[in-house]
């Protein structure tokens, strides 16, 4: 069976490097940008990318690491460190998509993936916490996970993805072992 041309790897991975670059250069991310600097046509484009959220999800894909998001605590925990130095392998592109408007929207493109695997990474040690609190324990380890956490401990701090891996890992861990203690007792009671 042969491959069809909008299942070519090599020309998704150049589409997908050429809406990185876009992003890099602060310009609007749309079809024709991408087209013009992948060199290929429009046409081409719109065949691997229907339309702009597949085009944002396929630039989030180049610069999350690349496991995607993490689907246990274990590959969170294991890969921190590896997912901050990716964020650094794309610093530019990636202060863009931090710092403007299409960049928030390329994120929010995973939000709902992104939630629903976080809540269940979560499941075991956050399960006794009635709500709000539940979803305030996952919003922190996300948070302490994302590329949120990589901008400012890197623009505040100067800390390298390395070593941002390391703190961030640490804090989880803590905030994890803290779950552990705490049963059902409110986040309000401050630690366990």
């Amino acid at each position: 069976m042969s491959q069809s041309v909008s299942d070519n790897p090599q020309t998704r991975a150049r589409i997908e490097a050429a809406a990185v670059a876009v992003m890099g250069d602060g310009a609007k991310l749309t079809h024709d940008a991408v087209a013009e600097r992948a060199g290929i046509s429009r046409r081409t484009v719109y065949r691997y990318f229907p339309d702009q959220t597949a085009l944002r999800q396929g630039a989030w894909k180049q610069l999350a690491p690349a496991g995607g998001i993490p689907q246990t605590l274990d590959q969170l925990l294991g890969e921190m460190r590896a997912r901050f130095a990716q964020f650094d392998a794309n610093a530019p592109a990636m202060t863009v998509a931090m710092a403007s408007a299409e960049g928030r929207a390329i994120r929010n493109a995973v939000t709902p993936d992104r939630v629903a695997a976080y809540r269940a990474m979560l499941d075991a040690p956050s399960r006794a916490l009635p709500e709000p609190d539940r979803t305030l324990a996952v919003a922190a380890v996300q948070l302490l996970s994302s590329e949120v956490a990589w901008r400012e401990m890197r623009d505040q701090w100067g800390l390298t993805g390395d070593a941002i891996g390391i703190a961030c890992r640490w804090a989880v861990e803590v905030l994890l072992a803290d779950l552990r203690k705490r049963g059902d007792a409110p986040l309000t009671a401050g630690p366990a």
